[in-house]
């Protein structure tokens, strides 16, 4: 599955693990991103959209 929203922009970001002795080492966030029928441009179409996005209510969902 994509890892970008369509809607929003974003996408994987990385930094670092911390440990208690304070070792770095690299990891990614993904964000959350749902597979949905939604209304673009007034058809329906499926778009990536992450749920920020649809709990905001940027996206119009289709039925």
């Amino acid at each position: 599955m994509a890892s970008k929203c369509d809607v929003c922009g974003k996408e994987k970001m990385f930094g670092n693990n911390v440990s208690f002795s304070n070792k770095k080492n690299r990891r990614s966030w993904s964000p959350n991103i749902r597979r949905v029928k939604a209304v673009v441009n007034g058809s329906t179409k499926r778009i990536n959209v992450c749920t920020r996005c649809l709990r905001s209510g940027r996206v119009e969902r289709a039925l």
